[in-house]
């Protein structure tokens, strides 16, 4: 017997079977709950009529528009091919992805967490968890089935158009993956949440995992691009249940592997087991653990609720076991102006998840640039804000540091240093790691074929940083700014003028940067850009500073 199961035992053992009073309590609390159920019911049923609203209006009725063109002779079978190169590594990598998300959410909160209520107060009676519990397992569940639904009739609208694919056939083929992957996510997270083995394992294999999930997204690019790897395919359709949804997805086409309905079965059976295990299993949760989950979930929602999206991430990280730090030693300096970027240098060394995601994140970014350069017009500027996007994303994770400097000014007590200029000198050390990782990046992009267009990489790097270290100098959050005047029309633009707040470093610098860095891919001068970029940067490091001089002044009022 395992521990929680042990555990659970000895927790029912205190109480027997003539002190059972599970049905009549559930029946008592169905009878106060009916007035807050009918209320919840309520606002389930609006929410649920606003979400398919949206997705009629802007899925639905686009699709139909979409069919009724093809029907009068309009030909969208050109992006068949494409389509069909890019669904097996693309399609494993979407489905690994769900399964790493969804185990992910078992280490912090799991499919079953009921309310503080429950588990502080009628969980602690003598009450069977079984029956309380599975409401909720069956809860996350649906939740978990709703988006797998909407991408299974957006498969069949793209199979359906591109492919001339029968529509009923591509329905009934992607739903398989689409509704077995997540129902496995959600039995897994239930797995990691109930076992400490289970949980430790999946920290350990989280990086193998993401890596994994990039290198088919990448996989997946080149086969549209016209470089597949048939061999590789076939291995990773058959390596997992990622890889039979994209066997069962692919059965309908003309692109068809055989064995699609072995595909299917090796989906559905191990689904319903799995399930039919964790209705059964969901009862062995031990009470402490659910008590701190419940915690932790009441934590992140109320960070979430007040747009503290900082303190909900560091929370999840707490809870999920924090990034793995290691126990790393450089020798100290013997100037006093180094220490400052000894302690950043030491500190991101210790923190390689960082790192790692640092790299991570660069791969889309030069990926994106290349596509860039055989692109042109509003194309070409589209991906290269994503490309831009990716990159900031990989250089601010280099500023951690800096980010917790802001977390609480009183940290910066020990230095001599006015705040802005304390918080000028956290930018160093990103600025070296950013320039010298898409040096690097760039290098082997072009020896891979990129072109000397690999090596704008480095130009954005000064303005991307500066532009994260806007950011992390914001401050308290400005919930005012949700609050603004509505607008005479009936709308508002609170939300707009948060989110514009909240992410100004780089709601500034991607869009002035992807216009010069677009030219600069498509004609290969490097100049403006390199001007433009090093412009921008100058600016935002300004900006950033007069955010930074704020700081100490605010927190303290």
């Amino acid at each position: 017997m395992s521990a929680p199961e042990q555990l659970a035992a000895e927790e029912a053992a205190e109480w027997t079977a003539d002190d059972d009073w599970t049905d009549e309590a559930l029946a008592l609390l169905r009878e106060l709950r009916a007035p807050h159920r009918r209320n919840r019911a309520k606002q389930i049923a609006f929410g649920l009529y606003c979400t398919l609203l949206i997705l009629v209006i802007w899925g639905g009725v686009p699709s139909f528009g979409l069919f009724l063109q093809a029907s009068m002779g309009a030909d969208y079978t050109a992006h068949g091919p494409d389509l069909l190169a890019a669904m097996p590594a693309g399609i494993a990598a979407a489905g690994l992805a769900v399964l790493l998300l969804a185990v992910r959410d078992g280490l912090w909160r799991g499919p079953v967490v009921p309310p503080r209520a429950t588990t502080d107060w009628l969980l602690a009676h003598p009450v069977r968890p079984r029956p309380v519990l599975r409401p909720w397992f069956w809860l996350s569940c649906a939740l978990a089935v709703l988006p797998g639904l909407v991408v299974a009739v957006g498969g069949m609208v793209a199979l359906g158009l591109t492919v001339r694919t029968g529509l009923p056939a591509a329905l009934g083929w992607c739903l398989v993956g689409a509704l077995c992957l997540p129902l496995l996510g959600v039995c897994a997270g239930l797995l990691v949440q109930h076992s400490p083995r289970a949980a430790r394992r999946a920290r350990a294999l989280t990086p193998y995992a993401t890596v994994l999930v990039l290198a088919l997204a990448v996989q997946s690019g080149l086969a549209v691009a016209g470089h597949p790897v048939p061999w590789l395919e076939r291995i990773e359709l058959w390596s997992g249940p990622w890889g039979w949804a994209a066997v069962a997805a692919l059965a309908p086409t003309p692109a068809a592997v055989p064995g699609g309905a072995l595909a299917a079965a090796l989906l559905l059976v191990p689904t319903a087991a799995a399930l039919w295990y964790a209705d059964r299993a969901v009862g062995t949760v031990p009470l402490p653990l659910l008590r701190e989950r419940a915690r932790t979930a009441a934590g992140v929602l109320a960070a979430l609720r007040t747009v503290e999206l900082r303190a909900a991430r560091l929370a999840v990280a707490g809870a999920t076991g924090g990034e793995r730090q290691l126990r790393l030693k450089l020798p100290a300096p013997r100037r006093a102006p180094l220490v400052l970027y000894w302690r950043d240098t030491l500190a991101l060394l210790r923190a390689p998840a960082r790192l790692g995601r640092a790299v991570l994140l660069t791969v889309p970014a030069l990926l994106c640039a290349v596509l860039a350069h055989g692109s042109k017009g509003v194309l070409s500027w589209g991906i290269t804000v994503v490309a831009l996007l990716f990159g900031y994303l990989a250089v601010a994770q280099f500023l951690e540091p800096a980010r917790v400097e802001t977390d609480d000014v009183r940290r910066s007590s020990w230095s001599p240093y006015p705040f802005a200029g304390l918080m000028q000198r956290h930018a160093v050390v990103p600025a070296l790691l950013g320039l010298l990782l898409a040096a690097v990046g760039a290098a082997v992009a072009a020896a891979l074929g990129g072109g000397a267009a690999a090596w704008l990489a480095p130009c954005a790097v000064p303005a991307l940083v500066a532009a994260g270290l806007v950011n992390a100098c914001r401050g308290p959050a400005r919930r005012d700014l949700l609050y603004r005047t509505p607008q005479p029309s009936g709308g508002s633009t609170g939300p707009l003028m948060f989110a514009l707040w909240y992410a100004a470093g780089p709601a500034v610098a991607v869009p002035v940067l992807a216009v010069p860095f677009s030219v600069a891919l498509r004609t290969g001068d490097p100049v403006p850009a390199l001007a433009v970029g090093l412009t921008v940067a100058a600016g935002l490091f300004q900006w950033a500073s007069a955010r930074a001089a704020k700081l100490p002044a605010r927190t303290r009022g």
